[in-house]
């Protein structure tokens, strides 16, 4: 396994800001997160599979 990113890994990757991730996780959208003790880390390979599963068009 690859090392997990954290929330500002996220955010560069996707290209929008590390506060827009936050509130995506409290409207259950956005790439899966773990908390791991106080902080957020996130799967590459996952965050990577949801940017793939999002319908042609989304912005």
């Amino acid at each position: 396994m690859s090392k997990l990113w954290g929330i500002k890994d996220v955010s560069d990757f996707l290209g929008v800001p590390v506060n827009t991730l936050y509130q995506w996780r409290t409207r259950n959208y956005g790439p899966p997160g773990k908390r791991i003790g106080k902080y957020v880390r996130f799967v590459p390979d996952q965050v990577k599979a949801w940017v793939e599963s999002l319908p042609d068009g989304v912005a």
